[in-house]
């Protein structure tokens, strides 16, 4: 009997509603920290990723879906997966709601010298000092208009906000007011007051984030960063604040994740520091187990997954 092995406990709802959408397959539950090379081998389907069998993956002669239960898809053996023709779906879309509303709590601390004022409380200190400022008429650029993307532009617009998307195609989206592809950043740039970006890493996103785009922006921006550390250079990020060309920045994602506790960016008061926790919220499990239903619906009546299938080509 072929095997859907997962690595994250499904409610008994859950289970029940697999098996009678897959009554020909044996459903097994292992935690993700004891899950062994050879539970992976002989799985069919696999629910979550544990990086230490990931040899076992590659080396199975059944597995012909994994179901990760994160959005990036940077660590996984993408090209290995290709070449087994090992279909990956991602849970794109789970974090659309937690990492949007994150967006707004930092842009809106930095706004309102909200951080500053924190901070003084924990000493104890009464000082005024800060800009107070309105995200009201200032305008948001996008970089990376997917789920994430989508949702914060809404929030943007309900904000009062102008909206600037950039993406690699420059299809319009939803709630964006203008899109440019990533050839056109050097004017999208120059328009923002408040620069998001929300990109996996790919070979073209790694350092998007350099001394020359950085010099496209005015001074004064604000600059938050969910999507990957490593789309970011870090040396030209402080340099910009160095120079005032960014008035401040929030990260949640970094090159060297945790981040080292000599590195600068902790001491530097226009900055937010969140250990990648802009996408946690208490309702993943659940929204994560529906696009995997969704897509099990569509694999045993043999067709095309229809919710985050990866496309190799892109690498996300």
């Amino acid at each position: 009997m072929p095997t859907i092995l997962t690595l994250y406990p499904f409610s008994d709802e859950q289970t029940q509603q697999i098996r009678e959408i897959a009554p020909d397959y044996e459903l097994k539950s292992v935690p993700i920290k004891e899950v062994t090379p050879e539970q992976i081998r002989s799985a069919d389907i696999l629910v979550g990723w544990n990086r230490k069998t990931e040899q076992a993956a590659i080396e199975s002669d059944s597995l012909k879906w994994v179901q990760s239960w994160s959005a990036g898809v940077d660590y996984f053996p993408l090209d290995a997966f290709e070449r087994k023709n090992i279909a990956l779906t991602n849970s794109g879309g789970v974090h659309a709601i937690p990492i949007s509303e994150h967006i707004f709590a930092v842009l809106l601390s930095m706004t309102r010298s909200l951080h500053l004022n924190i901070r003084n409380q924990a000493q104890g200190v009464w000082d005024k000092k800060g800009n107070y400022g309105e995200a009201s008429g200032r305008t948001m650029v996008i970089v990376g208009t997917g789920h994430i993307g989508r949702a914060t532009a809404r929030l943007a617009k309900a904000f009062g906000m102008n909206t600037i998307g950039v993406r690699h195609s420059g299809r319009p989206e939803e709630y964006i007011d203008e899109m440019y592809t990533t050839d056109g950043i050097e004017e999208a740039f120059g328009k923002g007051n408040v620069i998001v970006s929300i990109l996996p890493l790919t070979d073209q996103t790694e350092h998007f984030f350099n001394a020359k785009s950085f010099d496209y922006m005015k001074r004064g921006t604000l600059f938050i960063n969910v999507g990957r550390g490593q789309s970011v250079d870090t040396d030209a990020l402080l340099e910009a604040l160095e120079k005032g060309i960014l008035s401040g920045a929030a990260l949640d994602v970094f090159e060297q994740e945790p981040l080292p506790e000599d590195h600068p960016l902790w001491k530097r008061e226009d900055v937010i520091i969140t250990p990648h926790v802009a996408g946690n919220t208490d309702h993943y499990d659940v929204r994560a187990t529906e696009i995997f239903i969704d897509n099990l619906k569509a694999f045993v009546k043999g067709e095309t997954l229809p919710r985050n299938l990866v496309d190799y080509a892109r690498k996300y």
